[in-house]
């Protein structure tokens, strides 16, 4: 995973108006208290190896970490991605584990792993049952000290590295943005102008002597940390890290360091950047900013928070609200261990401009400069980074980062706890110098990007600039013995597991309250923070005909204003509290989740309630929403993997029941009346017809009684309960193989769908064993022919998506245009494979174990047990299934598994691949004949036949 920018892409539009912000900046609370310190050991190996530990009983789990001090910085010259593909090779083969072993220690035992490459460092992490941290510690010896570098499993990874780079970069169409022009526009030699990623024709010229001087320069033990977080025992841990890393060897050559220096801006620049489908323009301002370690940083830091976080925020406020002229809004101090940027940015709404962006941007820069910000803003913004940290920090790998990050970019660990003070600390006086030290007019890089269609013609390719390299000689080609894989019985075997530590799973109260609410407590952790999570049983299923979208616009519109609010109070007061509110659908139920720090419960519950029970529902905000839904789903069609689930969805169920866009469709959004939404409101949002989940820290009974105080007025309608459910009756399933040309994707999608069981089936149990077999995880074997075999994917799975009255098998992969055909044959042959055979003993139990453990690690969070219990709720499945899902996936015999499998009949599925139809449909027509071919700007989403009418 190459973290450069990513984020940033993902940044969420927010709602508010100023005058209420100010409104609410009068009643504003003040800072909540910080969040508890991370307690923790820290010792150093004799040979370098720094070590640092804590323990953490909250959970039977425990997170092992290694952070190595080598990032996409470091990439020889000539090699952009370098350490990003080598982050890829150390999953691979060592001297006693063979090719994918790591998955056989972490997946098959009910853990994860994975790891991600930053500029400055590359982070492994295993998170597993605590019984299995002494194979863990063995593990990461042995990949630290033996890896093997061979050339099969070398081309693999290029080969998975370059669909990853196609997936992120090249099919996304804000992708080159995020990771090719911010980088490159905004650094002039820096190492970190090149994109962490990659390039095809980089990664082509890496060879496999690179690979072998690469881990010789970085992979040693003095530029190793080592972090242990969960249910360990010290004087135990302390002896594995002394057996397994004390005889590791520090070479005797120093390690190579970037040197470079960023000379500083003396002007202001602007950089014109292009990419193929980009439906919205956009605009972006970046300026240096100092080390993560900086006195500025926290001010910084507090300044993007006052920007871009949250529905108050100053950016969203100005331009999507008032203005009107961008969809996304986003700010980031994304501070490093040399030099970082600040970066604002915005996607701009239809028919808006990146000039507009730029001028409106600037402009809410300046008024951080010219004016302090207020001290309610300064004290929300506060609030909101300390919810933020606890948050982070509710399991073992949360705290394990943050002891990793503050160590790689800070050069301490024990800055994980002391930079939250310093967030407290600063005043509105530090952010105002911050801004006008660092955010200068006379030294910001604007940056645009738009479609290539708007590229003036004849316009000559950028020169190549030059990249400052990194210090010291160039990496000896061999650095001793190579390692190699031992003969099977030579190998040296892991260390056996210890004693299994039993999870305590929490107790769930309940209570229905007189006007039929139910209420559901349970006290799931001692860190100061609660979810409460409100769900009313109806969903997109509920949508009426031709308008598809209107259950999740209801929803949405419900943070919009309600009570006494406007939206932008609601936004301001939840903020100033540490908390956040949203609201959304989903197929069978609507819901309004709150996640605030427990000590403010009782203010922000109410607001909840508003929410909920007395939304506005105003016409101006039904206008508004309408266009962020509409440039949404604008992106969202020019991305193929977004394509081929919307039209796998709508085919599958012939367009009917679930069979539509569970957010509208172009024509839906624009049918939707403010009549529509408040009838669905009225219909729906009621007590006997809602369930109300409360976890984190709160005992049952306050609990039940804010649930009395805030929630017993809601009254009960007359009107039956619900009407009886109109009996939709499904077609017969058919096969269908359905290609969306989409010319110039950077990717194709290839998805296929089978209607399947409702949730209350007896054979939910079976279906979701049988499909971690074929598609559930790293390990299962789509991902397993596909990626690990063939490398023609960055990866391949599936699901079983089982609501209240009908189910749906999905798997879906993305891949090379050209390979679009072959992997259509690749998934079809995997499902026939298990229709065919049940699945061996070895298989079958390791499938099972990454099953239960990804539900154990969904539930160690608040918003992750709220969530599950609401479905619980949703589904009419009693709470007691809580405690009854491991042993019942555990029941699941491999006949039983392979029954199910049976079900899966390709001869009814929905096949769809959407890309560039030029280079695969010769060869997938010659396969498949009855395949259908529909034009990306033909596709109509709001129709059964998902096509436009002739001349529409």
């Amino acid at each position: 995973m190459d973290c450069t920018f990513i984020a940033l892409a993902a940044c969420a539009a927010v709602l508010i108006a100023p005058a209420a912000v100010r409104a609410a900046d009068a009643a504003s609370p003040k800072p909540a208290a910080s969040a508890p310190p991370i307690a923790f050991s820290q010792r150093v190996l004799g040979n370098g190896l720094k070590v640092y530990s804590a323990v953490d009983r909250s959970s039977p789990n425990v997170s092992i970490q290694v952070w190595y001090g080598v990032g996409s910085k470091d990439d020889p010259q000539g090699r952009s991605g370098f350490a990003h593909l080598f982050e890829h090779m150390m999953f691979k083969a060592t001297r006693d584990m063979p090719a994918e072993f790591m998955d056989r220690l972490t997946e098959d035992v009910g853990g994860e792993n994975n790891a991600s490459t930053w500029d400055d460092f590359t982070e492994y992490h295993e998170t597993v049952p605590a019984n299995h941290l002494r194979r863990l510690l063995w593990a990461e010896a042995e990949r630290m000290s033996a890896l093997v570098v061979d050339a099969a499993n070398f081309a693999s990874e290029r080969d998975v590295v370059k669909e990853e780079l196609r997936q992120r970069v090249l099919a996304d169409p804000y992708g080159r943005l995020f990771n090719l022009a911010i980088p490159k526009a905004s650094f002039a030699v820096h190492p970190y102008r090149r994109p962490g990623i990659g390039s095809i024709e980089e990664l082509d010229a890496a060879s496999l002597a690179d690979v072998r001087a690469f881990h010789a320069a970085y992979y040693r033990p003095d530029d190793a940390a080592l972090i242990v977080v969960g249910d360990f025992d010290q004087k135990e841990l302390d002896g594995w890290v002394d057996a397994y890393f004390g005889p590791l060897k520090r070479p005797d050559q120093p390690i190579r360091r970037v040197t470079a220096q960023e000379p500083p801006r003396t002007g202001p620049g602007t950089y014109d950047a292009y990419g193929p489908n980009v439906p919205l323009p956009a605009a972006v301002l970046t300026w240096l900013a100092p080390d993560k370690g900086a006195p500025d940083a926290p001010a910084l830091k507090v300044a993007e928070t006052i920007l871009a976080t949250g529905d108050s925020s100053r950016l969203y406020r100005d331009l999507v609200h008032d203005q009107q002229i961008a969809s996304q809004v986003f700010a980031e101090a994304d501070l490093r261990q040399q030099l970082g940027l600040f970066v604002v940015g915005a996607v701009m709404a239809a028919g808006k401009t990146a000039d507009q962006g730029e001028t409106a941007l600037k402009a809410e820069v300046a008024r951080l400069r010219d004016q302090p910000v207020t001290q309610a803003e300064l004290d929300r913004a506060k609030n909101q980074l300390v919810a933020q940290a606890l948050r982070e920090r509710e399991t073992a790998e949360g705290k394990a980062y943050a002891l990793g990050m503050a160590l790689m970019l800070e050069g301490d660990a024990g800055r994980a706890n002391d930079d939250i003070a310093r967030l407290e600390a600063v005043t509105a006086e530090d952010v105002q110098r911050a801004a006008r030290q660092r955010l200068a007019d006379d030294r910001v890089m604007v940056i645009r990007y738009r479609d290539e269609s708007k590229k003036p013609a004849g316009e000559a390719p950028e020169p190549a600039a030059a990249v400052a390299s990194t210090a010291g000689p160039p990496p000896p080609v061999s650095s001793g013995p190579v390692a190699s894989l031992a003969l099977e019985g030579k190998r040296q075997a892991p260390p056996p597991p210890g004693p299994p530590v039993r999870p305590i799973l929490p107790e769930p109260a309940e209570r229905v309250l007189s006007n039929g609410l139910r209420v559901i407590v349970v006290k799931s952790s001692d860190l100061p923070l609660v979810t409460a999570e409100l769900t009313v049983g109806a969903g997109g299923v509920e949508d009426p005909p031709g308008l598809a979208g209107l259950a999740d616009m209801t929803a949405t519109l419900l943070t919009r204003g309600a009570g006494a609010r406007t939206a932008a109070e609601v936004a301001a007061d939840v903020e100033a509290l540490g908390g956040s509110l949203d609201s959304g659908a989903s197929w069978d139920g609507s819901q309004v989740t709150l996640n605030v720090l427990a000590g403010k419960l009782d203010a922000a519950l109410p607001i909840l309630a508003d929410v909920a029970v007395r939304p506005t529902l105003a016409a101006d905000e039904l206008k508004l929403e309408r266009a962020q839904a509409l440039d949404a789903l604008s992106v969202d069609l020019e991305e193929p993997g977004s394509v081929a689930g919307y039209v796998a969805r709508i085919a599958a169920f012939d367009g009917r029941l679930y069979g539509h866009v569970l957010g509208g469709d172009p024509g839906s959004l624009k049918r939707i009346a403010l009549k529509d939404v408040r009838a669905f409101h009225a219909r729906w949002y009621r007590p006997d017809e809602a369930t109300l989940v409360m976890t984190g820290d709160i005992e049952p009974e306050r609990g039940f009684a804010l649930a009395e105080q805030v929630f017993g007025s809601w009254a009960r309608p007359d009107a039956l309960i619900r009407a009886p459910s109109v009996d939709i009756q499904l077609p017969p399933a058919r096969r269908r193989l359905i290609v969306v040309d989409m010319p110039d994707s950077g990717q194709a999608a290839v998805a296929a769908a089978m209607r399947t069981i409702p949730r209350a089936d007896p054979r939910y149990y079976p279906a979701i064993v049988a499909n971690a077999v074929l598609g559930g995880g790293y390990s299962a074997r789509l991902n397993k022919e596909i990626r690990i075999k063939r490398g023609l994917s960055y990866g391949a799975g599936s699901s079983v998506q089982a609501s209240r009255r009908a189910g749906l098998f999905f798997a879906r992969v993305q891949t090379k245009n050209e390979a679009a055909a072959e992997v259509v044959d690749l998934l079809l042959a995997e499902i026939d494979a298990l229709r065919a055979a049940p699945p061996a003993d070895e298989e079958l139990t390791a499938r099972k174990a990454s099953l239960t453990g990804s539900r154990g690690r969904d539930l160690q969070t608040s918003e992750g047990l709220a969530e599950a219990l609401s479905g619980y709720a949703l589904q009419d499945i009693p709470l007691s299934e809580l405690g009854r899902f491991e042993p019942s996936v555990e029941a699941v015999t491999a006949e039983v598994a392979q029954a199910f499998a049976r079900t899966l009949d390709p001869a009814g599925a929905t096949i769809v691949v959407v890309g560039d139809a030029k280079t695969f449909l010769p060869t997938l027509k010659a396969k498949h004949p009855e395949l259908e071919v529909i034009e990306a700007d033909k596709l109509d989403l709001g129709s059964a036949s998902l096509r436009k009418p002739a001349g529409g």
